[in-house]
């Protein structure tokens, strides 16, 4: 495994996948147009919203990329997960808001692409593979839980303001329904904003891995960036985004992720 990829495995019947954290440019930075573009829209500070996860038993699988390098939650084959909608794919060329990300004529080819994916998104899914027959092996039901985190306000990807919580299962596809049913329940007691299937059903980690009829249950969690972090109005710029991690601030969704995940353990093992 490089030194991008980290696995810390655990015992509970839970995978935590930590995609879309990384701020490793692989050395790209003289071919974007800037470094910090380049790393506005990774999911902040989500390997620390989470880190009492590994408390629990959880195994975790997290790459230091950034998804401007290779997306490892899209499909490898490049085709869109929301067919008809503005998304972002495999090597992302834009921003979320359409801005361009490399400078003129230094985009990737489809042999750069193929590159980055044989590099980095095939040992992220071997990586989840191997951690999913190994906790298999000894639990009935294992549960892969896709972590991410996007800006409230995005109109090139969604109308109006996303809500806080926003749980996907590939509209019930990728995990039991009583599963969801429970987290679903979760959320509705937190009093915020949640929608269950919405805008983000879940990515290919959510979709590829969640297979219910084999023991594996898959739960994408999109947190709308208000609900940890004091978010700034508008796209960010330099001086004010990413917003520094406040633990003080987080801890209130913390509690909520937290009793997320201890219920999934407790279900997974029924």
């Amino acid at each position: 495994m490089g030194s991008w990829l980290t696995v810390t495995r655990g015992t509970a019947p839970l995978l935590v996948s930590i995609p879309h954290t990384g701020i490793d440019l692989a050395g790209l930075e003289n071919r974007l147009v800037s470094p910090w573009l380049g790393r506005r829209d990774a999911d902040w500070w989500i390997d620390k919203l989470y880190d009492f996860a590994e408390d629990l038993g959880a195994t975790v699988v997290h790459t230091a990329i950034s998804r401007t390098v290779i997306d490892v939650n899209r499909d490898p084959s490049g085709a869109s997960l929301y067919p008809g909608q503005a998304t972002t794919g495999l090597c992302p060329t834009e921003t979320f808001d359409g801005d361009p990300l490399y400078r003129e004529g230094e985009e990737p080819d489809a042999s750069e692409v193929d590159e980055r994916r044989e590099k980095y998104f095939v040992p992220y899914h071997a990586a989840l593979q191997a951690e999913i027959d190994r906790l298999r092996a000894f639990h009935r039901n294992i549960v892969v839980y896709d972590c991410h985190s996007i800006r409230s306000v995005l109109p090139r990807l969604f109308e109006g303001t996303l809500p806080v919580f926003n749980l996907g299962t590939n509209d019930g596809k990728s995990a039991d329904p009583d599963l969801q049913a429970m987290v679903g329940q979760i959320l509705a007691e937190t009093g915020e904003t949640f929608v269950v299937n919405g805008r983000f059903k879940g990515g290919w980690i959510t979709r590829h891995f969640g297979r219910p009829q084999n023991g594996v249950h898959a739960l994408q969690m999109e947190l709308s960036n208000r609900g940890y972090m004091r978010e700034p109005e508008g796209k960010g710029a330099p001086d004010n985004w990413p917003v520094p991690y406040d633990a003080d601030f987080a801890a209130p969704i913390r509690v909520t992720l937290k009793k997320i995940l201890e219920t999934a353990i407790v279900w997974a093992r029924g």
